[in-house]
């Protein structure tokens, strides 16, 4: 697990619309990874990173976001195996999917899991940046 904070401070003191939301990001393509990262970084979150979907599920049980951002095609498990996973609990976190798939089948399927959105890739990090804030949103009016 890759805890990301640095320049952290320099960011929370401008205020982000993330501010001190935990986020973990799930892909296998380390530039995805990183640029996803450093967009939620920027809006002030706290991110934990990890490449592969049994990582994804052990940082959900251990050190739980309120957040996932998770790719469909990952080594070891599956992208739909770690939803399984980390939507089968009362407290799971909020869970957007991002893939190149665009078969409607999966899209269903996730659905099915609990996803709380399912993004075609390549999806601009700003329209990602906005669905996940108003997720997080709409969960807080919910609580």
């Amino acid at each position: 697990m890759t805890i990301s904070t640095g320049e952290k401070n320099a960011m929370t003191q401008q205020g982000g619309r993330l501010e001190d939301v935990r986020v973990l990001i799930v892909d296998d393509d380390r530039d995805v990874l990183e640029s996803i990262d450093a967009a939620f970084q920027a809006e002030g979150a706290m991110t934990m990173v990890a490449m592969d979907g049994d990582e994804a599920v052990k940082i959900c049980f251990e050190d739980p976001p309120e957040l996932v951002i998770l790719d469909v095609m990952l080594p070891k498990r599956s992208g739909f195996l770690a939803l399984e996973k980390i939507k089968g609990r009362e407290d799971s976190p909020i869970v957007i999917m991002v893939t190149a798939n665009e078969g409607r089948r999966h899209q269903a399927y996730a659905e099915s899991l609990g996803v709380d959105d399912y993004l075609l890739k390549p999806v601009p990090l700003s329209r990602l940046l906005d669905v996940a804030i108003d997720l997080l949103e709409k969960q807080g009016d919910e609580d």
